[in-house]
Formats: structure tokens, C-alpha cells, sequence
């Protein structure tokens, strides 16, 4: 089966999605629970598409992961230090550290990375925070009392649940049923589809939660927006510019840039000020018009070549 042809429809989608998010955003906030589901699908297909036994960890991986940890505390010390408000340097430091989104491979992929690249750096990167984190939360932030093993536990359970089990069940079907898994990633081309309907939950729940937590908060969360954007432009920015310098430009502007933004909102909600969430959910509009202009500047390439 060939893979399917997006790019009269790709380039709308996110236009599609905010409108419908707008509209719609109380029932998106209803149905998040069908997230979790839609992302592991996600991943499955992109997993079997790619052979895993030969992922390996790169310096392109270490610069990447370097850059999250190092600036995210950098950028929290800093912002802390000359901010009245906490809030703002802890949602900051979220929007750094926080993992690369699962769905980064479908945008990544479309727009030319090496999928190899974008799966081995999106599971190296939740790994890192799963241990980060905790480490940060224990010296930052409102539960600063809970034990790392706790904390590691309590992150690693609600990544492992995305992350993990498909990486798992790919491998076990690549190492005893490569029939199985060849027949699967013939339809890796349905993750489009896929993360189409993710991004309108994804984007209607984010859309929803600025509205319940932007009441009687206007001067701080004007702030938390305009930083968000700063901070969206930078990581891709940077990103790109490091994955230049190893060969893969638009995989380093991904893999920086476009955020788990939904794993970033919980962590903020469960160990910081719940108020720094709000940074997390503007970022997830800022990245997600970056990534429709990035698609739509494709598709006009395309069509006019």
C-alpha cells in the first residue's frame, strides 16, 4: 500500500483544528481522554517503521539533551532572580525541559528529518526527563518535600504508558513477527490522520484550560504568553541551528521546538505553581502555527516545483 497523499489537506489542518478548538473546546477537554490512545498509535506505527535493534545514541542526541537540561535550569535561575513572579521562571524552565511531543515524527518526518533521528532523540528525551525532573521538583516548585524515587515514578509511569509500551510491543513484533510489523508500516502513513484529530483535542483542551485559568490573571498571563512565544521561536531556532551542525536541520528544530506540552501541563499543575501551566498552553498554540506554516510553506514548494 502506498503512503497516502496528504499534501492537499495537510496544510489545513491546523487552521481546521484552532477554529474547532475555539468552538468546540468544552468537548475537547471532555474527550482528552482519548489522547493517551491516539498517541500510542501514533508511536506504534512510526516504531515499526524504523528498525529498532539499530538505534544507537549519538553526539547529536547529547547536544540536544545538554541543551534541554543545562538552559531550562539556567533560564529558571536567571528569570527567578529578576521576576517578581516565580510563576513565570517556572514556566519557563517547564517549556525548556519539557519532553519532545510523541507526535513531533509525523511533522518532523513530513518535512524531511531522518526518522531514525527524530524516534531514537523522542525516546532518549522522556527518558531524561524522567530523571531530571524529579531532581529539579526536589529544590523547585511547591512539593519539593517528595522523595526522588516517588517523583521519578509518578513521571516515569505517565511516559512509560505512551512512550514504552509501543516502543516494546514494536520490537517484539520486529524480532518474532517481521511479517506482522512489515505489514504495519505500510500504513504509517495513517499517523497524519491520526495526529489531525490529536491536535484538535490537544488544541481545544489547551484552548479551554487558558479560558478557566486567564480569569482575574490577565497581567500574568500576557506575560506567560509573550514569554512562551520568545521561548517557542528560541528552541526551534536553536534547534535548527544545532542540527545544521550535524546534518539534520529540521530534525534539530523538531526535537527543540515541538513540545509535549500536555505531559508539561501536568508536571507544572502537579509540582510548581499550577498558574505556570498557562506557559505550557500557549506554547502548544505558538508551536502548532510555526508547524502549520511549516506545512503549508512545504505544500507551496511542492506544487510549484
Amino acid at each position: 500500500m502506498q503512503h497516502l497523499d496528504t499534501s492537499k489537506i495537510r496544510a489545513y489542518v491546523l487552521p481546521v483544528a484552532i477554529v474547532l478548538g475555539i468552538l468546540l473546546h468544552k468537548w475537547c477537554a471532555v474527550l482528552k481522554v482519548c489522547l493517551p490512545y491516539l498517541i500510542f498509535s501514533i508511536l506504534l506505527l512510526n516504531f515499526v517503521a524504523v528498525d529498532i535493534r539499530k538505534l544507537r545514541f549519538t553526539k547529536f542526541d547529547a547536544y540536544l539533551l545538554l541543551f534541554q537540561i543545562i538552559l531550562s535550569l539556567g533560564s529558571y535561575l536567571l528569570v527567578n532572580r529578576i521576576s517578581p513572579d516565580a510563576t513565570l521562571a517556572q514556566g519557563i524552565m517547564m517549556g525548556i525541559l519539557c519532553p519532545v511531543a510523541a507526535a513531533c515524527v509525523v511533522i518532523a518526518c513530513m518535512l524531511g528529518a531522518n526518522r531514525e533521528t527524530v524516534t531514537a532523540y523522542t525516546i532518549y528525551c522522556n527518558l531524561m526527563v524522567c530523571i531530571i525532573a524529579p531532581i529539579y521538583f526536589s529544590f523547585i516548585g511547591i512539593n519539593q518535600d517528595m522523595p526522588f524515587f516517588k517523583s521519578f515514578l509518578l513521571i516515569f509511569k505517565r511516559i512509560s504508558l505512551v512512550i514504552a509500551l509501543p516502543f516494546i510491543i514494536a520490537l517484539l513484533l520486529q524480532i518474532f513477527t517481521p511479517k506482522t510489523n512489515n505489514f504495519l508500516s505500510k500504513y504509517k502513513g495513517y499517523s497524519f490522520y491520526i495526529w489531525s484529530v490529536t491536535l484538535f483535542l490537544t488544541l481545544g483542551q489547551t484552548i479551554d484550560y487558558i479560558f478557566i485559568h486567564g480569569k482575574g490573571n490577565l497581567h500574568i498571563i500576557i506575560a506567560l504568553g509573550i514569554a512562551s512565544l520568545i521561548t517557542c521561536i528560541a528552541q526551534f531556532w536553536l534547534g535548527r541551528l544545532i542540527g545544521k551542525k550535524f546534518g539534520d536541520t529540521i530534525a534539530g528544530g523538531q526535537l527543540l521546538g515541538q513540545k509535549n506540552t500536555a505531559m508539561g501541563i501536568w508536571m507544572a499543575s502537579i509540582y510548581l505553581y499550577p498558574l505556570a501551566s498557562v506557559f505550557l498552553a500557549f506554547y502548544s498554540v505558538w508551536q502548532n502555527i510555526f508547524n502549520s506554516w511549516q506545512i503549508w510553506n512545504l505544500n507551496s514548494k511542492n506544487q510549484h516545483s
